[in-house]
């Protein structure tokens, strides 16, 4: 790990969309302008800030990270812009703000669509001329400061409803970086795990090993409703309790309660034959999965019941991706044996 950022290899991985965000990010760094850094939660939208600011000319500078929605918006101007002794009731001295703590550096405001109306006009004046004024001071004061956004919500319809000025967001999208979804990237999944693996089995002095491939295409075929952060933790709760049936009866349990047919977002058709076989496995994944909880894991009872022979029963285990949570319970239950 370098800087205190995971390897190029774990932030990008493989696939085509993560290899063209890396060239961007390599060609921007260098230049100090506004970037916005679009994805849903758990995407790795702060890593890619980091990596941003380190790798630019100010990276020996402050990077200074504002989280929007954790701080009240009473207390949000003060936090971003400071105040100056006297200026409300309990202001016994002057306090500098956080823009002016990222000088010669990168300010790094997360969720900012949380940001008041009031707050967005004083962002607009610092990324228009460098200049902001600290809550009852009589002159602005000039900063330089290398500005990143990011926000999991789309701008242009907050723009629309009249919550984002329109005119802020031009400022702030010079450069525009969207971040996949995890299960958009599902290739990168056994190198994201490894890594996970590796870090938290230093950490907490463990010696989890390696999923089996059943366990790691159960979490390619995961949704990941919580992307790269949902992965993260999973791998932290199996490296501490050391069971991969911690892995796949978490999923598997999830997936009960989500199903999302792979749909396209643009205008390309739809392929109605392809989305109806996955569903259709899904729900047999998930037949499987009950008639073999019903029967204590006993595969040759869950065949009969299921009205399949054995070895077709043994194949769907494997395609679902259910063998190691049968060998751990097999393991841990005589009465579970075939």
């Amino acid at each position: 790990m370098t800087n205190g950022l995971p390897p190029d290899e774990v932030i990008f991985g493989q696939s085509e969309t993560m290899r063209a965000i890396r060239q961007r990010v390599e060609k921007l760094a260098g230049a100090n302008i506004p970037v916005l850094i679009q994805g849903e939660s758990g995407t790795g939208k702060e890593l890619i800030a980091r990596m941003i600011h380190l790798h630019s000319p100010w990276a020996s500078g402050p990077l200074v990270k504002v989280n929007c929605p954790a701080i009240p918006g009473t207390l949000l101007e003060s936090e971003l812009f400071g105040y100056e002794k006297g200026a409300f009731t309990g202001a016994n001295g002057m306090k500098p703000g956080r823009v002016e703590m990222a000088h010669r550096g990168t300010l790094f405001l997360d969720e900012i669509s949380e940001l008041e109306p009031g707050l967005q006009a004083k962002l607009l004046q610092l990324l228009q001329d460098g200049q902001f004024c600290r809550i009852g001071a009589q002159e602005d004061k000039k900063v330089e400061v290398r500005v990143v956004c990011a926000t999991n919500r789309e701008l242009e319809h907050e723009i629309e409803t009249g919550s984002f000025r329109a005119d802020l967001f031009y400022r702030i999208n010079v450069v525009n970086i969207r971040l996949p979804r995890l299960r958009e990237r599902s290739h990168d999944i056994p190198t994201l795990v490894n890594y996970f693996l590796a870090h938290y089995n230093e950490k907490y002095n463990c010696r989890a090993q390696t999923p089996s491939s059943q366990t790691l295409s159960l979490l390619e075929r995961y949704h990941w409703p919580g992307n790269i952060r949902e992965l993260e933790n999973l791998i932290k709760r199996y490296v501490i309790l050391g069971s991969e049936e911690t892995i796949s009866s978490e999923l598997l349990t999830h997936r009960e309660e989500h199903f999302d047919p792979e749909i396209p977002t643009t205008d390309a058709p739809i392929a109605l034959k392809k989305v109806t076989r996955q569903a259709v496995r899904e729900l047999e994944r998930r037949i499987i999965f009950k008639v073999l909880q019903a029967n204590n894991w006993n595969r040759k009872k869950a065949a009969r019941s299921l009205n399949i022979s054995y070895r077709a029963l043994l194949y769907k285990i494997r395609e679902a991706g259910l063998g190691s949570m049968g060998n751990s319970a097999n393991n841990n239950s005589p009465a579970s044996a075939d």
